[in-house]
């Protein structure tokens, strides 16, 4: 006999594919509010007067069914608040031999093999103990000591997917720094920067403002130009995440920042301690599948095994300390009391991106249903219109003893959609060098082909869209005017 309710919810291993989660979880989260604001032994929700008093005191030693509260994951969505815990008194099973004062003598758990997963090492829909390894992962984030079994995992990646789709939403997976953010400590300040004021600044901590100071931490942190607009937007057309390799009270932190009235991310945090692959990101971790997973990071190596669903960002350098790092020795943002526009800066770029990338998908003219589209091919296709009809021959910019074919430059150009080759012919539109004074680099300042450093590819890259080729000249082409006449032959066509 269960008291923890007048009615008993569902455990999640019990719903159909076409239930509403988020409405049987929020259902779940009534209960556990009674529960917490319950008295002991006082049965959640019911009021305390004496004849209630007397009803428990005869049924204090019955089996209760326990709701464990969860994390919110989903302020507005509201999903994967909770899940429900069928939990024995004092943590005893009560089974149909076991004829207990008190007890229904009927009762009896149901072993469920495969269990769909744990909380506190026991089955939420049996309250069996965990004593064999099952396979699954840990969804710690949304709150400690949830393990998801693997079909159960598939079913709500399913379910989900269906509320995604039925909401014309797609999953947005987003890398904090130098991506959304970039963050120094506090002795790593310069010189120029304390002299700047850069640290009085950021002790201010403007709600309004984008430069702050994590208070325990030690630590500044800048936010990129565009991201609270980038997030407001973006929130339309996606379910927001934040996965970074930080730890997670640092990603908890960076989050109150990006969100502080907890409508984009509330709990759907992914940290280092997450991740179930030393030094990866994986999908495994996240509540939706990969075919509706978009991906916004500055690091691809991370995400080997997810390279398709992945936007490479340009990495933010707002700091001396992380221009250091990357081995930059120019003067930072912060030196030259610079920062991105945020009309035409990374994220604004990026965001038009994901319209187009969110249109395309949900285009209605597709005769493909919803449910069988991926958004890999959409970002793939997307991609591949950056560089359409350009035919490219790279001048010594690898090196002799490579296959050019394996080079990231030449892989990079052909995901853009151009076509690389090793020979210089009529065909060609862009000679790619490093140094106008190769002979490739001559016959196209003669044959008036366009010539241009590999930067432009990264531009392209980053931007999504064919740069101008002036901005990106080639070293060397005005010394070389006049040294060595060269004449359009055979070599040049």
């Amino acid at each position: 006999m269960s008291v923890a309710a007048e009615s008993p919810s569902p455990s999640l291993s019990s719903l159909s594919e076409d239930d509403d989660f988020a409405d049987i979880l929020d259902a779940e989260l009534e209960l556990a509010s009674a529960a917490d604001s319950a008295s002991p032994g006082e049965p959640p929700g019911s009021p305390s007067d004496d004849e209630e008093e007397e009803e428990d005191e005869e049924e204090e030693d019955e089996e209760e069914d326990l709701v464990v509260e969860l994390d919110a994951v989903g302020q507005g969505s509201n999903k994967w608040r909770r899940v429900e815990e069928h939990h024995q008194d004092q943590g005893t099973a009560t089974r149909p031999e076991e004829d207990a004062i008190g007890s229904v003598k009927d009762a009896e758990i149901k072993i469920c093999p495969p269990h769909p997963g744990y909380f506190g090492g026991l089955c939420f829909r049996c309250g069996k103990g965990q004593d064999e390894d099952v396979p699954g992962v840990a969804f710690g984030y949304i709150h400690k000591g949830l393990r998801l079994g693997t079909s159960e995992m598939d079913r709500l990646r399913g379910s989900e997917v269906k509320n995604l789709l039925r909401e014309r939403k797609l999953v947005l997976i987003l890398d904090l720094d130098h991506t959304l953010i970039n963050s120094t400590r506090l002795h790593d300040i310069s010189a120029a920067e304390m002299d700047l004021g850069i640290q009085s600044a950021a002790s201010k901590n403007d709600p309004d403002g984008s430069l702050f100071t994590l208070q325990g931490m030690h630590m500044l942190t800048k936010l990129r130009p565009f991201v609270r607009k980038f997030l407001e937007e973006a929130s339309s057309m996606f379910e927001l995440y934040i996965y970074t390799m930080g730890d997670k009270a640092y990603a908890v932190e960076i989050a109150k920042l990006l969100d502080p009235g907890n409508v984009y991310f509330d709990s759907k945090v992914i940290s280092n301690s997450d991740c179930t692959q030393r030094h990866q990101k994986g999908l495994d971790v996240v509540l939706g599948a990969d075919s509706v997973a978009v991906i916004l990071d500055d690091t691809e190596y991370v995400w080997q095994k997810h390279k398709e669903n992945l936007i490479l960002m340009e990495r933010y350098h707002y700091f001396a300390a992380s221009c250091r790092q990357f081995g930059f020795s120019n003067q930072s943002l912060s030196e030259m009391m610079q920062d991105e526009r945020e009309s035409d800066g990374a994220l604004a770029t990026i965001l038009d991106v994901l319209k187009r990338i969110h249109t395309i998908f949900f285009d209605s003219g597709v005769e493909t249903a919803l449910s069988s589209r991926d958004v890999r091919q959409v970002i793939k296709m997307v991609r591949q219109e950056v560089l359409q009809g350009c035919k490219l021959v790279f001048s010594r910019v690898f090196p002799s003893d490579c296959n050019p074919q394996d080079q990231i430059m030449w892989k990079m150009a052909e995901q853009l959609g151009a076509v690389c080759c090793s020979e210089l012919d009529p065909s060609v539109t862009h000679v790619v060098a490093v140094h106008a004074g190769t002979e490739k680099a001559r016959c196209a300042a003669v044959s008036k082909k366009f010539l241009l450093h590999p930067r432009w590819i990264e531009a392209c890259n980053y931007r999504w869209r064919r740069q101008p080729e002036e901005d990106f000249p080639v070293p060397g082409l005005k010394e070389d005017k006049g040294k060595e006449k060269v004449t359009e032959d055979a070599t040049c066509n």
